[in-house]
């Protein structure tokens, strides 16, 4: 896949005026410090790394960037997005019946476990989440389209998307922190904002 913004390295601004201490010590810290399972189980982190890896998939990354540590950890602090539907149980225990009810789902339609399932089979099973077309009982518990697509899908996302390695993809200058931003028009950008290939 061809680069949106090719050659733009936001953290090739690290000793610039567009970061300052405080700036370059909180992306250290978000680079280096990768938090320690101390919510889910085992099983339930093997579970949500196998599903992180349809969701998001990173071939061309040495390392990836660690999506399961920060929701394990947002749930640790039981840390949400301030809000729950109505329908839903409170976050932790979302987040519990849903892992439980997408491996009791994998076992029903291919009789062994999400983690255990090929590539085809995980999208395959994903897919009839979003579509909520599922079968597991276990889903009564936890609407399954809405924990697809409210808790799996935009929260892995949104900490793939917050973490300095995947800035570049989206031509993200970082905080604005010092420098800030001046050109705030429509299809302006700073001078050392990323430009987009043609």
């Amino acid at each position: 896949m061809k680069p949106r913004y090719p050659g733009y390295q936001v953290l090739a601004k690290w000793n610039s005026p567009s970061f300052d201490d405080s700036t370059r010590a909180v992306l250290a810290r978000r680079l280096g410090q990768v938090p320690p399972r101390r919510f889910l189980t085992e099983a339930e982190w093997a579970l949500l790394e196998a599903v992180n890896r349809r969701l998001l998939p990173q071939p061309e990354r040495s390392e990836p960037i660690p999506i399961t540590p920060w929701i394990d950890a947002m749930l640790h602090e039981d840390r949400g997005e301030g809000y729950r539907r109505p329908d839903m149980p409170p976050l932790r225990q979302a987040w519990r019946l849903g892992l439980a009810a997408l491996d009791d789902e994998a076992r029903r339609q291919h009789g062994q476990g999400f983690a255990a399932l090929d590539g085809a089979a995980q999208d395959a099973l994903l897919q009839t989440l979003a579509d909520n077309r599922v079968l597991s009982p276990q889903w009564q518990a936890v609407h399954a389209q809405r924990f697809f697509v409210h808790l799996l899908l935009k929260t892995a996302a949104g900490i793939y998307y917050a973490h300095p390695a995947a800035w570049d993809e989206i031509g993200f200058g970082g905080p604005a922190s010092p420098r800030g931003y001046v050109r705030l028009g429509f299809g302006q950008r700073d001078p050392w904002e990323a430009r987009e290939a043609p």
